[in-house]
Formats: structure tokens, sequence, C-alpha cells
């Protein structure tokens, strides 16, 4: 509530619906759950984005795996992200990889705040794809260059 009142972004990373998620929701600026969360509301995930938003939430998104994600912002159409083409092969694990994707775009948003959230969640992208190719915590953790560099390895963003 504090965070709101001082225009402070809150993100929620909605693995799953709590008892206070309800009362939650009417605080959080970008929600990004799950399709357990969908289902735990008895909602599509397309139903699901409509429900975080007349919650209040401006930007909200359902993580779909290795299918990528189904998002909007404020009352636009739905759009979708697929998931960066990681050959099977260079999957070393996945655990994590959903942590990353929110850390991701909440860095990108903190540092680069005039972009387009398609641009952070293509940043959070881009970092998951680099994190499941690494085995352990710290190894998966991109810098920089990492994050593009996958991103471009896969035809995706550049810098700039």
């Amino acid at each position: 509530k504090q965070a709101r009142e001082r225009s402070i972004l809150v993100s929620l990373d909605g693995g799953g619906v709590r008892d206070n998620t309800a009362e939650l929701l009417k605080y959080v600026d970008v929600a990004v759950v799950s399709e357990r969360f969908c289902q735990q509301i008895g909602r599509t995930p397309e139903d699901a984005i409509d429900f975080l938003q007349q919650q209040g939430c401006s930007v909200g998104g359902v993580t779909l795996g290795e299918r990528g994600l189904l998002w909007s912002e404020g009352r636009s159409n739905l759009k979708t992200l697929a998931a960066l083409p990681v050959p099977p092969d260079k999957v070393v694990d996945t655990n994590g990889a959903g942590d990353l994707f929110h850390g991701a775009y909440v860095f990108s948003h903190m540092h680069w705040p005039e972009r387009a959230w398609d641009f952070h969640f293509r940043f959070a992208r881009a970092a998951s794809a680099f994190g499941v190719q690494k085995l352990g915590n710290e190894a998966r953790l991109p810098r920089l260059d990492d994050v593009f560099a996958t991103a471009h390895l896969y035809g995706d963003l550049q810098k700039s």
C-alpha cells in the first residue's frame, strides 16, 4: 500500500493463490502469474489476465513455460511472446527459470524505465533462456552482455 502511495512499482510473481492474494492485487502494478494460479482461480489464462486488470494491475501476464508468455498492458489486446528456441540438448536445468524471468523484467524496468513492457519481457525471456543453459544458482545469473548475447543468438533484442 505504501509503495503504491509513493508510486513505486509493485510486481507480483503469482505462482499460486494465497489467502491474501485478492487483497494484495489492489496494490500490484505488474502481476505475472502461473498457469497453476489460473487453475486455482478457475480461469483460463486469457480470463485471468482480465481478472488481474479488473483488480487494478496495469500489466497482467501468464507464464506458459516453454510456450512463452501471454500478457496485456492496460486494456490493450492480448499479446503473446513465444519462448526463445533453446535447443533441448542445451537445456541443463530449468529450476529457477521463472524467478529469473520475474527478476529480469523488474531489473529491466528499473534500468530502462522509458522502454515498453514488450522490451522488458523480451529482456526477461532472454535472461531466462540464458539461465536454463546453466547448472546452479550463481552460474545461471546473467550479466547484461549475457542477456543480449543470448537474445542475439536466438534472433531477438539489440542493446540500443
